[in-house]
């Protein structure tokens, strides 16, 4: 009786010694809300980090939440209904002039992959007058980008040309440039393929025309005080999603034509091409590059140049994931 007390004993502490590791490993997933400002190319990661599972791998259980571009994700982030999403710099810097507290974290891509569409009448900038262009909101990248070029070209945004707001993906800009909604449509990368192949024109190109970092990891000050280790396991899903994309073509494809839902090869093929080279690594805030956006908000708030990027930026997280070789790691470096 005595061997069988002792023998069970010992089942027992074995048991609990083998089963102890395992209930640690099933640690709750914390739960983020990602917010996508439009359904692109340029929003790609957070669709192939959601479709690898590597939001689970780093502890995380992502609620991804489409909305229509910058201006209406500022708000959602600022109001606390997001968590985390790419906000374009000029409009972090606006809000947080105005009392937000956003912070950029880093900046993915060094340059933008956009264009603007327009009928094969439009042949030149000074065409653009009284027309009407189509973006994604106001407020938002595609309407920082139009106004701003065109600006350059010698155009006055807010009399010369009309901005609406005609949806938050390339697929519904494209169409309401082929159902003469608007005349023009500023897109990204499949969308001004699939609009030269109906017979549309690129007045310019953005990555051309602008030095501008883009595609933006943003969050809240409110968010990083009160868990900074959510924004860490964020952060580092993310670049792992940035590698996954650059080093597996095949996957990404297969999450291109998901969630593009494109069927055109030579167009995805093409996409692939372009971002996966476009996508940095190590993407630290681009604060030199951060002028243009300056200049942009200067035009309402002068005193936009009293203040140094830095102050609405916080590079920490790249720089611990870089330091650490957690980046390293993703490479096999």
């Amino acid at each position: 009786m005595a061997k069988r007390v002792l023998f069970l004993s010992i089942l027992g502490i074995l048991f609990l010694g083998y089963a102890q590791p395992g209930f640690s490993q099933q640690k709750p997933l914390k739960k983020i809300r990602v917010g996508v400002p439009s359904i692109g190319m340029g929003n790609i990661i957070i669709f192939i980090t959601k479709e690898a599972k590597l939001f689970e791998k780093h502890g995380l259980d992502a609620e991804v939440i489409t909305v229509m571009g910058s201006g209406i994700g500022s708000k959602a982030l600022i109001s606390g209904n997001l968590d985390i999403i790419p906000i374009a710099t000029p409009t972090v810097i606006a809000a947080n002039l105005a009392g937000a507290d956003m912070a950029i974290l880093a900046h993915t891509m060094p340059a933008v992959v956009h264009a603007l569409m327009v009928r094969p009448d439009i042949k030149r900038p000074e065409d653009l007058k009284g027309k009407k262009i189509g973006v994604s909101s106001l407020g938002s990248l595609t309407d920082f980008l139009v106004r701003t070029i065109a600006k350059k070209k010698g155009l006055n945004p807010d009399r010369d040309i009309t901005l609406l707001s005609t949806g938050g993906s390339d697929t519904e800009r494209v169409m309401a440039l082929k159902a003469g909604a608007v005349e023009a449509s500023a897109v990204g990368h499949p969308g001004y393929g699939v609009a030269r192949k109906m017979g549309f024109s690129m007045l310019w190109d953005s990555a051309k025309e602008l030095d501008y970092p883009w595609m933006e990891i943003t969050t809240r000050r409110a968010a990083i005080k009160s868990d900074r280790e959510l924004i860490v396991q964020y952060m580092k899903a993310h670049l792992e999603g940035i590698a996954l994309f650059k080093t597996n073509r095949e996957f990404s494809i297969k999450v291109i034509k998901k969630v593009m839902k494109l069927t055109d090869d030579e167009l995805i093929n093409e996409s692939y091409d372009i971002f996966s080279k476009m996508f940095l690594p190590t993407p630290y805030p681009n604060h030199p590059g951060m002028k243009i956006s300056y200049e942009y908000v200067a035009a309402t708030r002068k005193d936009v140049w009293n203040h140094k990027p830095e102050e609405f930026t916080d590079s920490s997280f790249v720089t611990e994931l870089d330091r650490n070789g957690f980046i390293k790691s993703l490479y096999g470096k």
